[in-house]
């Protein structure tokens, strides 16, 4: 577990980049999700990726990366798979039960994972009075930008979790009908 990042980082970084090809699929619509959401999901990664995790060799050999890396994982492989095949115009009951529901309790646990690792990584980042650059040249000590991050994280999973469950009701009450037509 401690060579999680090691063994598989730079699967995991190159991943994560190719998933924002995800944010240019659904606004060229080939994909028919929301973009808001799906960006903040999208952005609480490569934050908590790029900016923690490859920033700090003290975090990469957390244990708490290796569950993140689980947690992303296990959410991707389901979602992919059935947004995949919903392009393609096939559908299966369980793929779709499980796309609409697994991400009810791993989400808030991906969150908590990821407040954690930033939690984790807080002291390291203090002991090197490490700096960031923000738009229009603002420099600002990073410790606090991950403070302030933490609260948007929180926030941003509130909306995030709102829209998911709003549309997991519309897509399972679809697909309930569809199958009682057949």
């Amino acid at each position: 577990m401690v060579d999680t990042f090691y063994a598989i980082g730079l699967v995991m970084r190159v991943c994560q980049f190719i998933s924002l090809l995800e944010l240019l699929h659904i606004y060229i619509g080939i994909e028919s999700n929301h973009l808001f959401p799906r960006f903040l999901q999208l952005t609480e990664r490569v934050v908590i990726l790029f900016g923690v995790i490859t920033s700090q060799e003290e975090i990469q050999e957390k244990y708490v990366v290796c569950v993140l890396f689980i947690f992303w994982n296990l959410l991707d492989m389901v979602r992919y798979t059935y947004s995949m095949l919903s392009v393609i115009g096939t559908s299966y009951a369980v793929l779709t039960w499980l796309s609409q529901t697994l991400w009810m309790p791993i989400y808030p646990l991906c969150v908590l994972a990821e407040a954690f690792t930033i939690y984790q990584s807080l002291p390291y980042f203090e002991s090197f009075g490490t700096n960031a650059t923000l738009p229009f040249d603002v420099s600002t000590y990073f410790p606090y930008v991950l403070k302030l991050y933490l609260i948007m994280l929180f926030i941003g999973m509130y909306f995030t979790y709102s829209h998911l469950y709003t549309e997991r009701k519309d897509v399972l009450r679809v697909f309930s009908v569809k199958q009682k037509k057949m």
